[in-house]
């Protein structure tokens, strides 16, 4: 198995996408890229430790791609909103990638850098491309939030 970290606004949303990509066999929510020890969400919120509320997916490589996980998380949020992601706003809602290795952080700058250039968007891509850090597991209530709470999906973007 493998890992890959992503952030691209609220946790929930992304945790449930990526449950739905065939070849990822674990994705946990917690907090990532900030300068707090063990954050509360309580504290990610209040915008003052710097982490993003963010996304471990586990993965099997040789199922699923890391450049198919890539896909996946342009298209799961709008990299083109700073410190936001719809009616959420804050930089622990900011959109990025955490690599693991050399090989993810090229993977990561090539995948952002064709859709740039590819005009995929319509304004500039501002995904933040990070080496991971520490990732602190958030409360249980937040995993799989919208399995226990009966929300069937999460709606993608429009990124007309």
């Amino acid at each position: 198995m493998a890992k890959a970290t992503f952030a691209a606004g609220c946790f929930w949303g992304i945790e449930d996408a990526f449950r739905q990509v065939r070849g990822v066999t674990d994705a946990t929510v917690g907090y990532t890229g900030g300068h707090t020890v063990n954050p509360t969400y309580r504290e990610v919120c209040s915008d003052r430790t710097g982490h993003a509320e963010a996304v471990e997916v586990e993965f099997d490589p040789q199922e699923v791609s890391y450049h198919e996980l890539l896909a996946a998380f342009f298209h799961m949020h709008d990299p083109t909103q700073l410190n936001r992601q719809g009616p959420d706003y804050g930089t622990q809602y900011r959109s990025a990638i955490f690599f693991q290795d050399a090989e993810q952080e090229a993977a990561a700058r090539a995948a952002k850098q064709a859709l740039q250039r590819a005009g995929t968007f319509k304004r500039p891509i501002v995904t933040e491309i990070a080496a991971a850090g520490p990732f602190y597991r958030a409360e249980e209530y937040h995993q799989r939030y919208f399995e226990k709470n009966g929300i069937r999906s999460c709606h993608l973007p429009s990124h007309s």
